[in-house]
C-alpha cells in the first residue's frame, strides 16, 4: 500500500510509489527524456508516449510532483507563467466576461488588455481583496482571476470566500499562486478551481530557467488544458522540466528560509525613517493578516515599501551591492525590483497611482543568504 508523505517528502518524491515501482534503474535523479519522438513497436500499438509536445516523461513526472504538492488532480507544465495564463484564458469565447483583480502582476494586465480584449473578452477589474464581487457578477460573466497576496501591493483576498461566490454562480475561480507557492498556499482545497504558477519563480527557486504551470481539480477541466496544450503547443521543454524538477526537491527548506529573513527585513524597513511605508502581510496592522493567517500557512518572502522621493529610491536601487536591481522573483538571490518600470510598465498611470504603484516604490524578493549580509548591503544602500 503506497504511503501518504509530507511536504517536504512529496517535494522530493512526488507522489507515493510502491516499492519496486521505478523504472529507471535506480537512478535518484529522474532521467530527461531529450527527445522530439518516440517509436511505436507496431501499427496501433503505443508505448505510452508518441511525441513530446503531447507528453514526454520527464515533464510527465513534473507535473505529477507538481499536481501533488498543490492537491490536483492533474498539472500541466508550460514554457513560461504567461503561457501558463494564455492557456487558460482560451478556455473563453468572445462576450464572455471576467472579472481580474486590480492589482496584478503587469504582463497579466498587458495580456488581458492587449490580446483578451482584441479577442472579444469584456475583462473587469476589481479590488477582490475589499469589494463584494458578487455585485459584478452578470449573465455573461465566466471567470473570477485573482492574485493573492498582490504583486506587488500585498493585497490579500479571501479564497474561501470568494470560491462560494464563485460556485453559487458556476463560474471559475482561478488563482495565480506565485507568491506563496504550493509550499505556503493551496487555493484548490480552498475552492478554487484552477491554480496558475509562473514555475520560474519559487518552483525553480534558482533563477536559471523559465516555466508556468497549470493545476486543476476537476477532469473535465484537465482534458480541456490538454486540448488547448497540445494543439497550441506551448508545453516546457524535457531538459527545463529536469530542472524545475531539481529546483522543487529544496522548496521547503527554501521557503522556511526566505520567508524568515523577509520577516526579520520587513521589521529592519519598518524601523527605518527613511521609509514611508512597508507592504507585508506578516504584520499584524496589514489588513489581510487575518484572512492571510487562516488560508495560508506562512507570510512569504515577498514585500514592497516606499521610499520617501523616487530620488531616494533611485539612490537605493543604483547602490545596493550583494542584493541585486533585477526583476523576477522567488530565487535564493535577493532581487530588488522598480515595478513601476519593471513589472508594471504597461499599466495605464492613473491605475498605478490609484493602487500605490508609485515612483518611490520598491519590491523586494528576499533569497536565502545570511541576514545580517542583507541588512548591511540596505544600511549601506540607505546611508
Amino acid at each position: 500500500m503506497a504511503m501518504s508523505y509530507g511536504i517536504n517528502t512529496t517535494c522530493i518524491y512526488g507522489e507515493a510509489k510502491e516499492q519496486g515501482d521505478d523504472k529507471h534503474y535506480g537512478a535518484l535523479s529522474y532521467p530527461i527524456y531529450q527527445t522530439a519522438t518516440f517509436a511505436h513497436p507496431q501499427v496501433g500499438v503505443s508505448s505510452g508516449y508518441d511525441y513530446s509536445r503531447l507528453s514526454n516523461p520527464t515533464r510527465n513526472q513534473l507535473e505529477k510532483v507538481v499536481a501533488a504538492l498543490e492537491k490536483g488532480t492533474d498539472a500541466f507544465a508550460f514554457s513560461t507563467g504567461m503561457a501558463a495564463i494564455t492557456i487558460v484564458m482560451e478556455f473563453f469565447s468572445p462576450g464572455d466576461h471576467i472579472i481580474a483583480g486590480d492589482d496584478l502582476y503587469g504582463g497579466s494586465v498587458r495580456l488581458f488588455d492587449n490580446i483578451s480584449r482584441k479577442n472579444g473578452y469584456d475583462i473587469e477589474y476589481v479590488d477582490t481583496s475589499r469589494e463584494d464581487i458578487e455585485k459584478y457578477i452578470r449573465p455573461e460573466t465566466k471567470a473570477v482571476f485573482i492574485e493573492t497576496p498582490t504583486n506587488p501591493m500585498m493585497n490579500i483576498t479571501d479564497i474561501r470566500k470568494m470560491s462560494e461566490i464563485t460556485k453559487r454562480h458556476g463560474i471559475l475561480l482561478i488563482v495565480d499562486n506565485t507568491f506563496l507557492s504550493p509550499y505556503l498556499q493551496n487555493p484548490l482545497e480552498l475552492g478554487a478551481d484552477i491554480v496558475i504558477h509562473s514555475g520560474t519563480k519559487y518552483l525553480s527557486g534558482h533563477n536559471d530557467t523559465l516555466s508556468g504551470f497549470v493545476v486543476v481539480k476537476d477532469k473535465s477541466l484537465a482534458e480541456r488544458v490538454l486540448y488547448v496544450s497540445k494543439t497550441t503547443g506551448a508545453n516546457l521543454a524535457p531538459f527545463d522540466s529536469w530542472l524545475l524538477l531539481r529546483g522543487i526537491k529544496t522548496l521547503g527548506i527554501r521557503m522556511d528560509r526566505q520567508q524568515t529573513n523577509a520577516a526579520r527585513l520587513a521589521q529592519w524597513l519598518k524601523a527605518n525613517p527613511k521609509v514611508k511605508k512597508v507592504y507585508y502581510p506578516g504584520f499584524e496592522e496589514h489588513p489581510g493578516h487575518d484572512i492571510m493567517k487562516r488560508q495560508a500557512r506562512g507570510y512569504g518572502a515577498m514585500l514592497s515599501f516606499e521610499m520617501e522621493s523616487k530620488e531616494s529610491a533611485l539612490r537605493v536601487l543604483n547602490n545596493v551591492k550583494l542584493i541585486s536591481f533585477a526583476e523576477s522573483l522567488g530565487g535564493v538571490e535577493t532581487l530588488l525590483t522598480y515595478p513601476t518600470l519593471q513589472t508594471h510598465p504597461d499599466v495605464p498611470v492613473e491605475i498605478k497611482e490609484r493602487n500605490g504603484i508609485t515612483e518611490s516604490l520598491l519590491r523586494l524578493s528576499v533569497g536565502i543568504e545570511d541576514i545580517e549580509d542583507l541588512i548591511a548591503d540596505l544600511e549601506q544602500a540607505f546611508a
